[in-house]
């Protein structure tokens, strides 16, 4: 089409009767005027079929197709058949369980990033050369903009030559068909497993704070960034007005490596240990069913925000506000970390603490309600339960 017949303006308000008689030509010509499109300038990328160079263009993109239908086939590969159990180091199958997650990440995104190619490439060497200038206008489209716009983007197609190029549509259908697959293999695949095949043991209702039998010592622990090396908390170590992240510990874990990092990295584990000061211990708003969950002046809370699981990091000393840094909720930790602002409706859950014969801090028992944020099954508890019972 040239450009002397793209800019005729002809007839703007054909009949139902013309509009059907046009040929797709006249239609994307129409088209053009209709929308107040002046072509300024327009190459077609190859006038002469068959030449080395629209080959060689033609087996770039049929290439970054098919790269993107491979890597998302290995990306299925990996996500079904790769190791991704946790293997601690000097375990066997270590370095294959390491290489999980990279290899999910470097598949997938190398699937993403191959269609991002070609589509880049089906640009400049492909569609026309073209500058337009048009003006806009408001309002809802009629009829006849409804067929010119399909006639022009079929007109687009037709001189892009993409139609009669099988290499490039067969490694299209390939690449983008192979990445639909794979896109929600890992959303279908985190909804495969029960999470309530275990009952009231289900992994949402349990955090590593839970004894494993009645009676069993869960000590809070400091997280010193060696795996092995086991600090445990007294009640003298905080100063008043002072905050620590502390983790679980059981005595049967010592020397158990996977045991140790799954409780210093379970999403579950961290908990903040606030020591207030005795004149803010004077005014605190303690829980219905709480009333003893601290030791003194010294308060144990999830540090799983209740809105998103963000972790809530942040403690003010004199307004006594915990913040959640991702989307600013804060809570009052002189009203049983009650959310006073942001998106967070739940209070943190209070872990019961006290003190062993020896001098340690330690937890009376687990949580009393679940950790981090709402799901479909978690109630909403109007009273909390002794400790030690759970609502269902």
């Amino acid at each position: 089409m040239s450009n002397a017949d793209r800019n005729t303006p002809g007839n703007k308000n054909p009949s139902e009767e013309e509009l059907a008689s046009m040929s797709q030509e006249e239609l994307a010509r129409l088209g053009t005027n209709l929308d107040d499109v002046d072509v300024i300038f327009r190459r077609n990328r190859w006038p002469a079929k068959g030449t080395k160079a629209e080959k060689r263009a033609e087996r770039q993109i049929a290439f970054w197709f098919a790269l993107s239908g491979l890597s998302a086939l290995a990306f299925i590969a990996v996500f079904l058949f790769w190791p991704w159990e946790h293997k601690s180091l000097g375990e066997e199958g270590y370095n294959l369980y390491n290489w999980a997650t990279p290899l999910y990440g470097l598949t997938f995104g190398m699937a993403i990033l191959s269609i991002g190619i070609a589509a880049v490439l089906i640009a400049k060497k492909m569609i026309p050369e073209e500058i337009a200038v048009q003006q806009r206008h408001d309002g809802p489209s009629d009829a006849v903009d409804q067929k010119t716009s399909v006639a022009l983007l079929k007109d687009a197609y037709d001189t892009s030559t993409i139609g009669r190029r099988n290499m490039i549509k067969l490694s299209a259908i390939f690449g983008v068909g192979t990445f639909a697959v794979a896109a929600p293999v890992a959303l279908a695949g985190g909804m495969v497993k029960n999470p309530w095949a275990d009952g009231d043991d289900s992994p949402l209702w349990t955090s590593p704070w839970d004894p494993d039998y009645p009676g069993q010592t869960v000590y809070l622990r400091r997280d010193t960034g060696r795996i092995d090396d086991i600090v445990l908390v007294r009640a003298e170590d905080l100063d008043a007005g002072a905050m620590e992240t502390v983790f679980p510990f059981k005595e049967e874990w010592r020397g158990d490596l996977y045991k140790l990092r799954y409780s210093l990295r379970h999403q579950y584990a961290p908990v903040m240990l606030i020591r207030l000061r005795s004149s803010d211990t004077a005014r605190v708003v303690k829980r219905q069913g709480q009333e003893d969950f601290n030791y003194g002046d010294y308060f144990a809370y999830s540090k799983i925000c209740t809105h998103l699981a963000c972790p809530t990091s942040l403690y003010e000393q004199q307004t006594q506000r915990i913040l959640c840094p991702c989307h600013q909720s804060q809570f009052d930790a002189l009203q049983y970390a009650k959310p006073v602002f942001g998106p967070a409706t739940r209070a943190l859950p209070q872990l019961p603490i006290t003190v062993d014969e020896e001098g340690f801090l330690v937890a009376r028992g687990g949580f009393i309600e679940p950790v981090g944020p709402a799901f479909w099954e978690r109630p909403n508890y109007t009273e909390i339960p002794d400790l030690g019972e759970r609502e269902s």
